[in-house]
């Protein structure tokens, strides 16, 4: 005859414990089913609520996808926009999306080491400007590129090479991983991939299309002329601008894209294509070849 086993006196505990996470574990279930059962009624009826979406921006090229963060999308823009307003090659924009990234995951950081702000975490101790401009990310945009032109064949060299010639960081090799992905964010906002940018947002705050106007006159300058029409009884305000070339208008159109949901934005036509806002997908670039504008005009609808 086989000995009985010893006496465990945690085998009711633990039945118990069994038993309570058996009725967890099913009631999530059940939740999980009546959601389900209730999104379908609503998909059959017609008035399913949206699934909820991430907001993000996204470029999709031939050679890969990247996205950021609406934030980081708003600030990747005014880089790459004030780029374009001195008449700098792309490449200089990949430059700056790549220490950005490194240095504050491209959002306006206002601590960092010792002094470091912003954007770049620039130092004032250091020559940067004060503790207010570094932190105006037009500002400290501007001032990269004023140091980065001074490094010797910036527009050739390693692109590591030349951010850590600007930042001279303690971590020198840090900024090489966001390299490729400063690149094909850099090859939609500025411009030289035409339609490869959207954006989607759960949210968007009224339109405010005087704020996007000021936005685009202070990263781009002279490279874009606005008009802006209020909107009236009959029509939605616009804001058509003007840009000095191709890949000016597209760079200026990704701005308006990162910035729809803080503005307003309802659409953006460039050429013979549009594209329309949305809270509930990543919109696409579509035809629009009924009604086109100018290949150097960029169309925003609020």
């Amino acid at each position: 005859m086989s000995e009985l086993p010893p006496y465990d006196a945690t085998t009711p505990r633990r039945r118990l414990v069994l038993a309570v996470v058996i009725i967890v574990v099913a009631a999530i279930v059940v939740a999980g089913c009546g959601a389900l059962v209730i999104w379908w009624i609503g998909a059959e009826s017609g008035s399913a609520p949206p699934v909820p979406v991430s907001p993000r921006c996204v470029v999709s090229t031939g050679d890969g996808n990247a996205q950021l963060a609406i934030d980081q999308a708003e600030n990747a823009a005014i880089i790459a926009g004030v780029a374009i307003g001195r008449d700098l090659a792309p490449r200089a924009v990949s430059i700056a999306l790549t220490t950005a990234l490194q240095e504050s995951g491209l959002r306006n950081l206002d601590y960092g080491d010792r002094d470091s702000l912003g954007l770049f975490q620039q130092r004032p101790s250091m020559g940067w400007g004060t503790e207010e401009q570094v932190m105006d990310p037009y500002y400290s945009s501007g001032k990269f590129y004023d140091v980065m032109v001074t490094v010797p064949n910036w527009d050739t060299a390693d692109i590591g090479d030349v951010a850590q010639a600007v930042q001279r960081s303690g971590f020198p090799d840090a900024y090489d991983k966001h390299i490729s992905r400063a690149r094909l964010l850099a090859t939609a906002l500025s411009g030289q991939t035409p339609a490869a940018w959207s954006c989607v947002s759960p949210t968007s705050d009224p339109p405010d299309p005087a704020s996007l106007d000021n936005a685009i006159a202070q990263a781009y300058g002279a490279t874009i002329t606005a008009s802006l029409v209020p909107a009236s009884d009959s029509a939605p305000a616009t804001l058509t601008l003007s840009a000095t070339s191709t890949s000016a208008a597209w760079s200026a159109a990704a701005f308006a894209q990162s910035w729809a949901s803080s503005t307003g934005v309802s659409s953006v036509q460039v050429g013979s294509q549009i594209w329309q806002a949305s809270t509930t997908v990543l919109p696409s670039w579509t035809d629009a070849s009924q009604s086109p504008v100018g290949p150097t005009h960029v169309v925003v609808t609020f």
